[in-house]
């Protein structure tokens, strides 16, 4: 039952279910009172009785995003980028607005700020975040939020399809000048990148005990879809993986076959294009240049996609880049 009773000028009504915190709201009119106790009783005896929208007011957006990096991130594969991310945002103004005052307009305005200053892709990866972290306040923490205010925020088009392929002579250049570099693991890195298309985390995350040598395959337990995957090795990645194993006594990390860290990658292959003057080259399309190149070899999508990881065919092609003298040569 409702309980509807004067307090000053206003009409208050208190609904209460067992189990669940009691419901209120005050009204100017009796009427209104009646009308609202009826539609919160005839909602309470179908659905329950629903949460006090109040609880909105004593919630911010930083404390959400606060909880969901510590539960919810925490736990994930991608913890520490997404932890970066989110601390950046926890920085912003707007996270001090509670959810019971928020509107899309505010991510809307966040998002064109930002994309003054970063690539679209970067900012549609901290909207799904901040999306992803509303949804799960909804589903799992019973946080009465109407709506997720993210999906009527309109998303900037990416425009960042690459088709960069190795021209000719371009990899005997790099691999020319990789007898300059000091990190002595960027040559093998990039020849058994273009032999296997791996990407450059998985190629570094790589152990020896991935390795089934007498099956010539690697079997990759983590990857970046979450799907293990088994890649067979080439004759030519073979002969890497011999070499590099030779002499893994030496190094300090005997388990990893490439024991060096993605940021000494990023800035050995910065050095390495410029000493080989090879122009607007990321170490990311090695990766269309072996997918291209096991097209171009005759293997089917299935068969590509096996060594690749893709489980889409249109993702899958958009990695895939054939180049026109090729196919003259097939045509005759």
């Amino acid at each position: 039952m409702a309980t509807i009773r004067k307090r000053g000028t206003k009409w208050q009504v208190i609904v209460r279910r067992k189990g669940v915190a009691p419901l209120a709201r005050s009204f100017t009119f009796k009427a209104d009172a009646e009308e609202w106790a009826r539609h919160i009783e005839t909602q309470a005896d179908r659905r329950g009785l629903p949460p006090d929208p109040r609880a909105l007011d004593r919630i911010t957006i930083g404390n959400m995003l606060e909880r969901y990096r510590d539960d919810v991130v925490s736990k994930k594969r991608a913890c520490p980028v997404e932890t970066v991310i989110l601390n950046a945002i926890l920085r912003q103004g707007f996270v001090h607005t509670t959810l019971a005052d928020m509107t899309p307009s505010i991510f809307s305005t966040y998002r064109d700020m930002r994309l003054r200053t970063v690539q679209p892709v970067t900012i549609n990866r901290e909207l799904a975040l901040i999306q992803h972290a509303f949804d799960i306040a909804v589903k799992e923490w019973d946080i009465p939020i109407p709506h997720n205010p993210l999906s009527s925020v309109r998303r900037p088009k990416v425009q960042n399809r690459r088709e960069r392929r190795l021209y000719p002579d371009e990899l005997a250049a790099l691999l020319s000048a990789c007898d300059a570099c000091r990190n002595t693991l960027l040559r093998p890195l990039i020849l058994f990148a273009v032999e296997t298309g791996m990407r450059r985390g998985e190629l570094l995350r790589l152990r020896w005990d991935h390795i089934v040598w007498d099956k010539r395959v690697l079997r990759i337990p983590i990857t970046k879809n979450g799907t293990p995957r088994t890649i067979p090795i080439s004759s030519r990645a073979l002969s890497v993986l011999q070499e590099l194993h030779s002499g893994r006594a030496e190094r300090a990390d005997a388990a990893r076959v490439f024991p060096t860290t993605d940021e000494a990658v990023k800035l050995a292959w910065q050095r390495l294009t410029v000493r080989a003057h090879v122009d607007d080259l990321h170490f990311h399309d090695l990766r269309h240049e072996a997918v291209s190149r096991l097209f171009e070899h005759g293997l089917s999508v299935p068969e590509v996609a096996l060594i690749s990881g893709h489980k889409d065919a249109r993702m899958l092609f958009r990695y895939t880049h054939p180049k026109a003298e090729n196919i003259v040569a097939k045509l005759g």
